[in-house]
């Protein structure tokens, strides 16, 4: 008699399946509820905003700047852009951006350094940046050994450009300059009046400066008061002789 055989049971293949499928669902909804459940949670959030090195920015003026809160998002926050965002202000050179979890961004300023000062219209001594932009000194009793500008207009392009060619001039070589006025002409429409501390005149053009600035010094330290032209050509002249000089004490 022929053995008959009882056909194997196959697995449930497509419930297990389901059972997996079904699992990674809830994990995953775990996760999410756990995500929103963090970042409501005050550890996400920011609970300290520090600058740090500003002289010419009211904290209140760098908040705005930056958007940031106390209570913001803390993971919102990028570092590179944060960073732009500041240095888009005209009185910042670089920023970095430190972030501590949790809660506490950092920002270290570098400003761009004063190279000259002048008076606004209500007679109040404003700092000029390399970048051009004047800024209130709220300093009192500060030592003005900078330059002072005298009849600039805010709106002449060539006060930027003096102020930026200044701050790449070491400041021992402009110490002994006391005031920078406008005098263009039609040859030079980026011509200037300088004057020095030591009692010299000086003309020259702001494009010519950086280089001239040497032989200004050189002649300072070697010579009497005179006017020095810096111009295609370098010149000299005194303001007084030797003649004129021992004839005043004669007298």
């Amino acid at each position: 008699m022929p053995k008959t055989r009882l056909p194997l049971l196959k697995e449930d293949k497509p419930k297990k399946k389901k059972n997996r499928k079904l699992t990674v669902i809830l994990v995953l909804l775990f996760i999410a509820l756990l995500a929103v459940i963090f970042f409501r949670s005050s550890v996400s959030r920011i609970t300290e905003i520090s600058f740090v090195g500003s002289k010419y920015s009211t904290q209140q003026e760098l908040l705005t700047q930056s958007g940031l809160r106390i209570g913001g998002q803390y993971f919102a926050v990028s570092k590179g852009s944060l960073q732009e965002l500041m240095m888009e202000m005209k009185t910042i050179q670089t920023a970095t951006v430190d972030k501590s979890f949790p809660g506490l961004i950092k920002v270290q300023i570098e400003e761009y350094p004063a190279v000259a000062y002048e008076l606004d219209q209500q007679g109040s001594l404003k700092a000029i940046l390399s970048s051009g932009v004047a800024v209130p000194i709220n300093e009192t009793g500060i030592t003005v050994e900078k330059p002072i500008l005298t009849n600039w207009k805010a709106s002449d392009p060539y006060k930027a450009k003096l102020c930026q060619t200044l701050g790449n001039i070491p400041n021992e070589l402009t110490s002994d300059i006391s005031e920078i006025v406008p005098s263009p002409t039609l040859s030079f429409p980026d011509r200037i009046k300088m004057y020095t501390r030591s009692h010299f005149e000086v003309i020259t053009a702001i494009s010519l400066l950086k280089d001239k600035i040497v032989y200004l010094n050189q002649v300072i330290e070697t010579e009497q008061p005179g006017l020095i032209k810096m111009l295609e050509a370098d010149s000299y002249v005194p303001f007084y002789t030797e003649s004129d000089i021992a004839d005043d004490l004669q007298e």
